[in-house]
């Protein structure tokens, strides 16, 4: 059942409904993802990658490593491995590399749970990034696009001239406002009253006369309010935006107005949406890959090498035996084979993994349980004509709103081109649970349906094409991400050792769940405690 959204519930509805489904760790791990909360950081020694002098300095043979799931960690693992001259091989159920790093384009075919197939049809050079769409500064991503060489632009992230989108609040309600309009009016009220409250002595026991004077001064700037002599008034500036530009000659351009009161700008709620942009990973400046998120995948199985990799194979179990392992799969025929080597790095999601016939023991099958899937769902919408940036000079950015929509994301690319495409939504928990229940079909139809309560008819006439994704009904994943309820745990402890020759890796058991980075890092721990036992062996 629907979860109806208002201004008042929309995000903190949407995380509460997410904490009582799937408790406080999934809550957390989807803060992260949306920017709301700190990512911990760990005190790790620098990575120091494998290397071949590694074996002919000791005299060590090289061994032979099963690597379960071609996304980013298996991948990853392989790499890195692979420069050392380890003997890899990656076994992947589809038929792509990437896992949930996935890009839809013209001629992407994909059958659901429900057996729903869609096929892409998005025009030359129009894509979808399904998965992962931004890549923040810090993360070690951003480290191998350097190394693999794949080339990066920026994603515009926070736009001062993007929207948001209120239906239900108690005013202001309907009507798009700018992020710009949004923050100055936030802003200049919220100065205007600690100034006035600092001046009328209200912080005389935290502020000497002078830290008031400083602060007075900084709000001034900050709000862009009047001084002492007005009461400290905000009654709106050119940071609101013009509704007519400043041009030639006598034109001085026409503030945008009417400032509303500050019972409206509060009750609107548009205040809670800033702290988006203040998320460590999430800040500006952020960047994508051109062309497409997968070409991180394809240049890490460029790297790895084509031929071991082995598509459309699905493990069926795994198993410790005396000098290594053992490994089951089927391949696209339906054939078992059976595959041994020295080590397997399982790099699938934990409830898939859960499945694998194994004798790890009934511990590892109860551990890899305990993460809970997120349902995830995105849709993109590809338009004839870019009517946000020829009508409304917005280029790029995240719009969100309190529909089921949850938020909008704008193509940080071609810009002024003939076509664009938009992510129509990207929502989760509940929301995503009832766009999953619908054809493909009519996910488009309601997510348009609601889109044209921001931005009028052009937003259902101008579209050409679309393709969604629901993670949680997709082979392979059942869900977009997991949640732990405790990382701290004994469950996420055993899963982060080795189960004799067999290792577990992925951003689930990282503390950067939904981010590649956490993926990354998780493969190089691997890789390094298979490297370790090696050369100590």
């Amino acid at each position: 059942m629907e979860v109806p959204l208002n201004a008042e519930t929309s995000r903190r509805s949407l995380l509460r409904s997410i904490g009582v489904a799937g408790g406080a760790g999934v809550l957390y791990s989807t803060m992260g993802a949306m920017g709301l909360a700190p990512v911990p950081t760990a005190e790790a020694a620098p990575y120091k990658p494998p290397s071949q002098s590694d074996f002919t300095l000791t005299g060590r043979g090289r061994k032979k490593v099963v690597v379960l799931g071609a996304g980013i960690a298996g991948l990853a693992a392989a790499y890195e491995l692979g420069k050392a001259g380890y003997d890899c091989r990656i076994l992947e159920a589809k038929n792509r590399p990437g896992g949930r790093n996935w890009t839809a384009r013209g001629g992407t075919s994909e059958t659901d749970l429900d057996g729903r197939t869609q096929r892409g049809r998005f025009s030359e050079g129009q894509y979808m990034n399904c998965g992962p769409g931004r890549l923040p500064q810090s993360h070690v991503t951003l480290d191998y696009c350097r190394e693999l060489g794949v080339e990066l632009e920026a994603f515009v992230n926070a736009n001062a001239d993007a929207y948001i989108y209120h239906d239900a609040a108690p005013a202001l309600a309907g009507k798009p406002m700018r992020w710009r309009t949004a923050k100055a009016d936030v802003y200049g009220y919220i100065s205007e009253l600690l100034a006035k409250a600092t001046d009328q002595g209200a912080l005389d026991a935290a502020l000497s006369q002078a830290d008031k004077d400083r602060l007075i001064s900084f709000l001034q700037s900050f709000g862009a309010i009047k001084g002492k002599a007005d009461g400290f008034k905000y009654t709106g500036s050119s940071r609101r935006g013009y509704s007519v530009e400043p041009g030639a000659a006598h034109e001085r351009g026409t503030v945008l107005g009417p400032v509303p009161s500050l019972s409206d700008v509060l009750a609107s709620g548009v205040g809670q949406r800033f702290s988006f942009e203040f998320g460590y990973d999430q800040a500006m400046m952020m960047f994508q890959p051109v062309g497409g998120m997968d070409a991180i995948p394809k240049a890490l199985e460029r790297a790895v090498g084509r031929h071991r990799i082995t598509y459309e194979a699905w493990a069926t179990g795994v198993a410790n035996v005396p000098g290594g392992v053992e490994v089951s799969w089927k391949d696209r025929s339906g054939r078992e084979r059976v595959e041994r080597a020295d080590f397997c790095v399982v790099a699938t999601p934990p409830h898939i993994a859960a499945r694998l016939r194994h004798n790890l023991g009934a511990n590892v099958t109860s551990a890899l349980k305990t993460p809970t899937p997120l349902a995830v769902g995105k849709i993109g919408l590809e338009y004839r004509r870019r009517w946000w940036e020829a009508d409304d000079h917005m280029y790029g950015g995240v719009v969100p709103t309190d529909l089921d929509l949850a938020t909008l994301w704008f193509p940080s690319t071609g810009y002024q081109g003939r076509r664009g495409t938009v992510i129509g939504y990207y929502h989760f928990g509940a929301q995503a649970e009832t766009y999953g229940k619908l054809t493909p079909e009519e996910r488009t139809k309601r997510a348009v349906d609601q889109g044209v309560k921001i931005f009028g008819e052009r937003y259902r006439k101008e579209l050409d094409t679309s393709f969604s994704v629901a993670w949680h009904r997709t082979p392979g994943f059942e869900g977009g991400w997991v949640g732990w309820p405790n990382q701290d745990g004994p469950e996420y402890k055993l899963l982060n050792e080795p189960q004799g020759n067999v290792y577990f890796s992925g951003d689930w058991l990282s503390h950067t769940i939904a981010w590649q980075h956490g993926a990354f890092t998780s493969a190089r721990k691997v890789v390094t405690e298979i490297h370790q036992r090696v050369m100590a062996a």
